[in-house]
């Protein structure tokens, strides 16, 4: 089997399996367990955060099954080499996404958004990720595909250059060095002066107050807009600049978009229950952006050496696993005093 031959042409039916059940499980949401807005608890994000991490490792292994189709070496290597790209792209989207929910509370902090409304915007949220990642993840491996340059030797090596992959790489690592420097700290930015506030605002007004989970209300005879759709679209926006570091990110993993796009669904649906988890234990997870500042630069230098070295994906697995391990021990060994106050 080619080693680049992708499960959408093994399988097709598998593409209809997995939005089948993409579907079931956010009419479930939506429609069952969350019909009415409400806080929800520490033990209700466990179950949902089990539950969205089981369907994803159980895919991963359906993708191992898809690829290791006859049981000889060469078959088990490449549903291996698949298994492990899988879960690199999970593992990568999951862990940016950490760093994105820490934003998502200070975006919640910010406009008073009350607690059993915080289900809803996520989950309005989650359905503008799903959309724009399509588009971002099939759009970038055809881009990729256009801009080989003709073999050249560089150092003595024949190589294949890809201009797009070389300018990820090197804007990953000036991402990672970025992070770094800033540590995370975004608690002094008005979101209300955001891409995503002023676009509520250039069509419609905004009334003051909540009303309950409405997008919209009417004071006197004027139809306005509430602050709850203008955090829904701050969100949106938000997801959105994150997706310029967590796309380039998983394409130095895998050329397959419908791995990384599975990959990426899987993680971006598992986050509603995993910020109602991280808010309750943020400390744990105060280092995170230290560890991710790392990843994002191994991947640029994965993607500039890729033309004469590759690292593969289980080396990769291995790296980010890692590094996400120690951030978070390291996080609960060493926390910040502030998060020591919220503690206490």
């Amino acid at each position: 089997m080619d080693q680049h031959q992708s499960i959408l042409e093994l399988h097709p039916g598998l593409v209809w399996g997995f939005a089948i059940t993409v579907v079931i499980m956010l009419l479930l949401d939506l429609g069952v367990f969350n019909k009415k807005s409400h806080e929800v608890s520490s033990k209700e994000a466990t179950i949902w955060s089990v539950v969205w991490i089981s369907l994803s490792m159980i895919f991963s292994g359906v993708v191992y099954w898809v690829f290791n189709t006859d049981g000889t070496p060469a078959s088990h290597a490449l549903a291996v080499e698949k298994f492990t790209q899988y879960q690199a792209a999970y593992w990568i989207e999951k862990a940016l996404s950490v760093d994105n929910l820490f934003v998502f509370i200070l975006v919640f902090g910010f406009f008073k958004v009350p607690k059993f409304l915080h289900h809803k915007v996520l989950f309005w949220g989650i359905i503008g990720a799903l959309i724009f990642r399509a588009i971002f993840i099939f759009a970038g491996v055809e881009l990729i595909d256009l801009t080989y340059l003709p073999e050249m030797n560089v150092f003595g090596h024949p190589v294949k250059i890809n201009v797009v992959m070389t300018l990820f790489g090197l804007f990953l690592i000036y991402a990672g060095i970025k992070s770094w420097g800033d540590g995370g700290d975004d608690d002094d930015e008005d979101y209300s002066d955001t891409a995503g506030a002023k676009l509520i605002k250039s069509f419609w007004k905004v009334s003051d107050n909540y009303d309950g989970d409405k997008f919209f209300t009417v004071q006197n005879g004027i139809k306005m807009a509430t602050p709850l759709l203008v955090v829904v679209a701050v969100i949106e926006f938000t997801d959105v600049l994150f997706a310029v570091d967590s796309i380039p990110a998983i394409f130095a993993i895998s050329k397959d978009p419908f791995i990384l796009y599975t990959s990426n669904i899987f993680a971006i649906l598992g986050l509603r229950s995993l910020y109602f988890l991280l808010a309750n234990f943020i400390y744990m997870f105060s280092k995170l952006p230290y560890g991710l500042a790392i990843i994002l630069a191994f991947i640029g230098v994965k993607m500039l050496i890729a033309p004469w070295y590759h690292i593969s994906s289980p080396v990769s697995l291995g790296i980010v696993g890692g590094v996400l391990v120690l951030s978070v021990l390291i996080s609960i060994m060493f926390p910040d005093k502030k998060d020591d106050e919220v503690k206490e």
